[in-house]
């Protein structure tokens, strides 16, 4: 099976950040989850409480950094910062559209953009990738339960479910 490479949006990466979680994104079999230069920079400049955490999660190898270097990775990316996203939204898909890779992202706003420009992304959002955690059985309903109450409580970042469990599906 091949390897799917997802760059990671600073929302997503902050989801898991915050709580010290990063690890679990070493559970999903056959992906492998990448950061561009400028999301380090927004982690750095916006949260420096998680930056340790993101250094260990690149020195253990959960993590890895990329450059925006392509002409046309640094053209869409001027592009999407002159309409008004973050530069770390408009490196993460800048790059995932240019190299044709899935992109990890919560704004639904940057999510609405891209689909309107044409940039036909695979999305993963932090519930999407939560719900493959549980699938995967690297976390039970009740620890990501656990997780999104914490996020909600003291992070500022809502699901507008009750539980996970509400999520899971049988898969066929």
């Amino acid at each position: 099976m091949s390897e799917t490479i997802i760059i990671t949006d600073t929302s997503v990466l902050i989801n898991f950040l915050v709580l010290d979680r990063a690890e679990l994104l070493t559970g999903l079999p056959n992906q492998r989850f990448v950061v561009t230069d400028h999301v380090r920079a927004e982690v750095t400049a916006h949260y420096p409480e998680q930056l340790q955490r993101l250094e260990e999660a690149f020195a253990k190898g959960i993590l890895e950094e990329i450059r925006v270097t392509e002409v046309e990775e640094v053209s869409l990316f001027a592009r999407l910062t002159a309409e008004g996203l973050g530069i770390g939204e408009c490196s993460a898909i800048a790059v995932a559209s240019h190299r044709k890779l899935a992109l990890a992202i919560d704004d639904k706003r940057a999510v609405k953009k891209l689909t309107n420009i044409g940039l036909g992304l695979t999305i993963f959002s932090t519930e999407l990738l939560v719900v493959l955690l549980i699938r995967e059985t690297v976390l039970t309903v009740a620890e990501a339960d656990a997780m999104k109450a914490e996020w909600e409580k003291n992070h500022r970042f809502r699901l507008t479910f009750a539980s996970f469990a509400d999520r899971i599906r049988p898969t066929e």
